[in-house]
Parts: structure tokens; C-alpha cells; sequence
């Protein structure tokens, strides 16, 4: 089905799905069969940050197969690996989803979601216009160099663990142990929340 165009506006976000992960969930959308719960965190840097990780938000929220059940508050954060004041603050959320995706069709959606937004891959620590990254699927653990599941840095990353302890305070990162000690076990420093901004829920 494609999606009219609203006064004339042309959404960024609106990606199609390929094919072959629309056929995989059909069936199980209409049902939402046995849907896992997945985490996903959110970054960007360059750009409207505000608006670039709310559209994320959105089109995910808009992806067949595929509930936004929670957003975390925003932080700001310095950029990881680069000279301080050589790149501007990350914006930084965490969203949880309950999806009928497989992993591989959920990370398929997450690089659809970065290239919508013209992200470009060619520097480690580079600059980005947004970054979407599966923290965790259900209690899944794989070494798949594709999808390394947990996300294998997520336990050292306060950008990561402070907006998910926020919005799931009795979250567990599968083989690490409950957020709350893992953040208690890294600094804060250069994490800091942004009352002044919210991401909305989409409806």
C-alpha cells in the first residue's frame, strides 16, 4: 500500500519495506503472534536531532510488524573515540518495541531507517546523522557478525544504559546483568539528560 502524500510534504522516513521482510510478517501482524520485545537505541549528531530521532521513532512505529511501547527521555553526549569539540553532542534515546520481525529483518528495517536519513557508513566514530542500533532481542544471544546479539559494547555505553534504566528501571541486558548495576559500573560523564526535550509516543 503506498502511503499518500499529506499537504504536499514528503516524509523522509516513509521507506519501503522490502518485500521479502513484508511476506515474512504479514501473516503475523495481522495476528501479533508471539511478538518479542526488543530494544532499540538511537543517536544522532549532525543535523535537527530532535526531529531526526523522533522520525526514527515514527518510522519504526510505522513498520508492519513492528509497536513502539515505550520511548526514553533525551540526552546529550559527547561523541565516543574523537577529540572533544571535534564533533558536535549526540542526541541519545532508547525505545522498546515488541516486534514479529526476526532479528534479521529488524536490523534490515534499522539500516533502512539510517539511510532514510542519509546516513553514511565511512568512518569508525564518524560523524552521523543517525544511528539505530538493536541493544538486545528478546533473551537472544548470537555471535552472527551481522547482529551480534546483545549489542556487545551496550553494557559499557551510559548513553545507552541511562535512557533505558528511564523508561525500564527493572531491565536486564541478557547475560550482563540488571541495567542499574551495569550503569551504576560506568561514569556518567558526559551524559546528560535533556528535560527540556521529549520524544513523543506515536499514537
Amino acid at each position: 500500500m503506498t502511503r499518500p502524500s499529506t499537504q504536499g510534504q514528503t516524509d523522509p522516513t516513509v521507506q519501503p519495506v522490502p518485500a521479502s521482510v513484508v511476506e515474512r510478517v504479514d501473516a503475523a501482524d495481522t495476528t501479533l503472534h508471539n511478538p518479542k520485545r526488543a530494544v532499540v537505541s538511537l543517536g544522532a549528531n549532525l543535523g535537527n536531532r530532535l526531529e531526526t530521532l523522533q522520525g526514527a521513532v515514527d518510522a519504526l512505529e510505522d513498520t508492519p510488524g513492528i509497536r513502539v511501547k515505550a520511548v526514553s527521555p533525551v540526552y546529550e553526549t559527547e561523541p565516543w573515540g574523537v577529540e572533544p569539540g571535534s564533533q558536535p553532542s549526540y542526541f541519545n534515546a532508547v525505545v522498546v518495541l515488541k516486534t514479529t520481525l526476526p532479528p534479521s529483518s529488524l536490523l534490515e528495517r534499522a539500516h533502512a531507517v539510517e539511510e532514510a536519513f542519509h546516513r553514511v557508513r565511512d568512518e569508525r566514530w564518524g560523524p552521523r546523522t543517525l544511528d539505530v542500533d538493536i541493544v538486545s532481542y528478546a533473551d537472544l544471544h548470537s555471535d552472527d557478525p551481522q547482529l551480534t546479539l546483545p549489542h556487545p559494547r551496550a553494557h559499557e555505553r551510559a548513553f545507552v544504559l541511562a535512557p533505558w534504566h528511564d523508561v525500564d528501571p527493572e531491565a536486564e541486558l541478557p547475560g550482563r546483568g540488571p541495567v542499574t548495576d551495569l550503569l551504576a559500573a560506568v561514569t556518567r560523564e558526559g551524559v546528560t539528560p535533556r528535560a527540556d526535550l521529549e520524544l513523543r509516543l506515536p499514537e
